[in-house]
């Protein structure tokens, strides 16, 4: 169709930059997707990294899990 700067711009070229458009975005939000469910940790996780991080004692722990099962 086009003759610009010794290409030709077609249909297909402007098929194929959408096309790389929706696959960026797609991945873009599946990284903020995956991102997002790391953040979400499970009362017991937390439980764990307090006791490695010698913010409770093993009996906080014990008791602690207890109340959560």
């Amino acid at each position: 169709m086009w003759n610009y700067m010794g290409t030709n711009m077609t249909f297909f070229h402007g098929f194929g930059m959408t096309l790389f458009w929706i696959i960026i975005l797609v991945v873009i939000f599946l990284l903020l997707k995956n991102n997002q469910k790391e953040k979400e940790e499970e009362p017991l996780d937390i439980l764990k990294k307090r006791l490695a991080k010698g913010k409770i004692t093993k009996e906080e722990y014990d008791k602690l899990k207890k109340e959560l099962s």
